[in-house]
């Protein structure tokens, strides 16, 4: 495994380090913030897409979901087909803070600054 679990290493510590500069700024974790990203290119998903597309397990996602839903910055709406399925849509808070969140500049620990560019 030469140095790829110490190289994995630093790129977990360079994530936690940017999520704790998001924490701060935004008052969302990462997954959070990727839950309003998600859902404002897809428009509205229910939690088992919303579960997939973050990667999370069904278990996971329901208390991210929890999270955001708590900060009014998503809502649920009841499916129109079937009554007992719930789509979660960006409330308009919701919105304007993943739009400002995109449209921001953000220094990156350098690891990551290489990784994503």
């Amino acid at each position: 495994m030469d140095n790829t679990l110490c190289k994995i290493r630093d790129i977990y510590r360079a994530i936690a380090e940017f999520e704790n500069r998001f924490i701060k700024m935004y008052n969302l974790s990462l997954n959070e913030g990727m839950l309003l990203c998600t859902l404002l290119d897809s428009g509205q998903l229910t939690s088992s897409e919303i579960a997939e597309t973050l990667g999370l397990s069904a278990s996971n996602a329901s208390k991210v979901i929890r999270s955001v839903e708590d900060k009014n910055l998503i809502a649920r709406l009841v499916g129109k087909e079937d009554k007992r399925q719930m789509n979660f849509v960006l409330t308009p808070a919701g919105k304007k803070l993943i739009t400002q969140i995109k449209e921001a500049t953000y220094s990156l620990p350098e690891l990551l600054e290489k990784a994503i560019r």
